[in-house]
């Protein structure tokens, strides 16, 4: 066994699945690998990038190569879920949302009245925030952002995430590996924030018809007594 196979972790599944894409292909199987994590997030970027660094440090592909082919595959997989998002579009969006309890429309038009206005920065910061790198794209889809921009902020925005992580784990070598934990520390952080955001809005909207009742009820006893 070579110095470079014993410091590939072994691993099982989709995550084996994408390591022995990279091990196979070279710069082409981590840029297919990066591409099929946007579809199923449970192929996790967080080892694919490190190994493509580590690949390169080994000089089983190049730097600049690896950086380029895992951009493309990044790139490729937001194309997609972005053409999801538009062949769902937003009637369809619509009247999903208006059978969801706890929901409501005018959620969802602030929602696209935000995105309208800060479109551009959500596609770019959403593609260095984990889970958001995948998701950010359907709404683009929806809303029908211009395919131009959508693809320029992607790219920019995918290939600073991939180059560190390349980097990372160019420069790391053999312990390319301990990457992963602390991405996965900053993927649990998001999590959590996101869960406890959606229990916020869950309390707040549960409580709002409460509060409206008894403004409502207030208002007509005044009248009652007057």
């Amino acid at each position: 066994m070579t110095h470079a196979e014993q410091a590939v972790p072994a691993a099982d599944g989709l995550a084996g699945f994408a390591t022995d894409l990279v091990d196979r292909l070279g710069g082409p199987g981590a840029g297919l690998a990066v591409a099929l994590e946007n579809l199923f997030p449970p192929i996790p970027s967080e080892v694919i990038l490190p190994l493509a660094g580590f690949a390169a440090a080994q000089g089983r592909m190049n730097l600049f190569g690896a950086i380029v082919w895992t951009t493309l595959g990044s790139v490729a997989g937001a194309l997609a879920l972005y053409w999801i998002g538009a062949a769902l579009g937003r009637d369809r969006l619509r009247a999903i949302v208006a059978r969801l309890p706890l929901v409501k429309l005018d959620d969802l038009d602030r929602t696209e009245a935000w995105f309208a206005r800060h479109g551009t920065k959500a596609v770019f910061f959403g593609r260095m925030i984990p889970i958001f790198r995948s998701l950010i794209s359907v709404p683009a889809g929806l809303e029908r952002m211009r395919l131009g921009t959508f693809l320029v902020f992607t790219t920019l925005g995918s290939a600073i995430w991939n180059t560190v992580f390349v980097l990372a784990g160019y420069q790391l070598g053999a312990r390319w590996h301990t990457v992963e934990a602390y991405a996965e520390n900053f993927k649990n952080l998001v999590i959590v924030t996101c869960a406890l955001a959606a229990v916020v809005f869950v309390v707040m909207r549960l409580r709002r018809p409460r509060r409206t009742r008894g403004t409502v009820y207030g208002r007509a006893r005044h009248r009652w007594e007057e």
